[in-house]
C-alpha cells in the first residue's frame, strides 16, 4: 500500500530524530471530490485513499483513534509519542485532534486478505481485516528448523522442500521410526538441537525433534513431535515415543503440537519424552562416558 519515504526512515530507525519540514499536505476531500481534476478511475481513488490510511512513520495501517495536526496530516496512535507529539510532516504540534473523516472513510472499505497469494479469497471490512489475518488459515508458516534462527516462511510444500534442500533434513515415509542418538561427551552440553527428522504419513508431514538443554545443574534430553499444519488438524493425530536399555524403558504418548507454536514454547513446557542425564547414561550402558540412546515411536490417526 504505502511506499517507503526516506524522510521518515530516520524516524523509524531513531525515534529522537526530527524529520525535515515538508510543505505538501493532502486532504481526503480534495482527493475524492475535486471536480476541477480529471476524473480518476475508481481503482485509482481506492488505492490513493488506502495509501492515506498508512501511517507515514511506521507505514502500517492506521486504526482509530487516528490523530492529525492542525494542517490535516495524520499519524497512528503508536507513533504519536515516538515523534514527541510533533507532526512528522510539518512539525506542528499534534495535540489531541482526531481525523474522524478518515476513520469514517476506512469503515466503508472492504479489502482482500493480505494472504491472497497463499489462497485466501476472503474480503473483509477494513477494521476486521487485521484480526482475520492474525488467524487466517492461509497465513504462511515459519520454518520449523530449530537449529538456527531461520527466517524463511511459506506454505507446507515449500517448507518441506526448504528443509530438505537448505537444512539437509532427513526425510522418511511411514508412521513408525527407530533412531539412534550418539554423543561422545554427554557431560558438556549446550542448548542445541541434535536432530530434526521429517516424516510423511497420512498425507501429512511431522517433525521429530530430539535435543538437549540445560535444566538446573544437569542436561536434560527431550524428544517431541510437531505437526506441519494448524492446531485443529494436529489434534486428529497421536504419537508415542519409547527409549530404554538394560531391561528398562520409558514411554511417552501425546498429541503433536502445530508448528504455528514456537519450538521453544513446546520444549520449555516439557511436552515430550523427558530423559534425565543419569537415566540416559543408564540406558546407554557401558562405562557411561558416551551417550547412546535409541528412540522408537509411531504416529497414528485418531478415529
Amino acid at each position: 500500500m504505502a511506499l517507503s519515504n526516506p524522510l521518515f526512515d530516520a524516524i523509524r530507525s531513531n525515534s529522537d530524530v526530527d524529520p525535515p519540514q515538508i510543505e505538501e499536505s493532502i486532504d481526503v476531500g480534495e482527493l475524492i471530490n475535486d471536480p476541477a481534476q480529471t476524473a480518476p478511475k475508481p481503482a485509482e481513488i481506492l488505492s490513493s485513499v488506502r495509501d492515506l490510511l498508512d501511517c507515514p512513520v511506521c507505514l502500517n495501517p492506521m486504526y482509530p483513534p487516528i490523530h492529525q495536526c492542525s494542517n490535516g496530516h495524520t499519524i497512528c496512535t503508536d507513533c504519536k509519542p515516538r515523534v514527541h507529539n510533533r507532526c512528522p510532516t510539518c512539525r506542528h504540534e499534534l495535540g489531541n485532534i482526531r481525523c474522524l473523516a478518515l476513520e469514517k472513510v476506512a469503515s466503508s472499505f472492504a479489502l482482500p486478505c493480505k494472504y491472497k497469494a497463499f489462497g485466501c479469497i476472503g474480503i473483509y471490512p477494513y477494521y476486521d481485516k487485521s484480526e482475520h489475518e492474525s488467524q487466517c488459515s492461509y497465513r504462511p508458516y515459519n520454518c520449523p528448523y530449530a537449529g538456527s534462527q531461520c527466517s524463511i516462511v511459506g506454505d507446507i510444500s515449500y517448507l518441506v522442500n526448504h528443509l530438505k534442500e537448505d537444512h539437509k533434513v532427513d526425510m522418511h515415509n511411514g508412521s513408525t521410526f527407530n533412531h539412534r542418538y550418539v554423543k561422545s561427551n554427554p557431560h558438556e552440553v549446550e542448548n542445541a538441537t541434535w536432530m530434526l527428522t521429517v516424516f510423511s504419513c497420512y498425507g501429512q508431514y511431522f517433525c521429530l525433534h530430539f535435543e538437549t538443554f540445560q535444566l538446573g545443574a544437569a542436561p536434560v534430553y527431550i524428544a517431541f513431535l510437531r505437526f506441519m499444519g494448524d492446531d485443529s488438524e494436529a489434534k486428529k493425530y497421536s504419537y508415542s515415543l519409547e527409549v530404554g536399555g538394560n531391561g528398562r524403558k520409558m514411554v511417552w504418548q501425546g498429541v503433536p503440537r502445530s508448528i504455528r507454536e514456537s519450538h521453544s514454547n513446546i520444549r520449555d513446557s516439557f511436552d515430550g519424552l523427558i530423559i534425565q542425564r543419569n537415566m540416559a547414561l543408564f540406558f546407554s550402558g557401558g562405562d557411561r562416558k558416551e551417550l547412546k540412546l535409541r528412540v522408537t515411536g509411531r504416529i497414528w490417526k485418531e478415529q
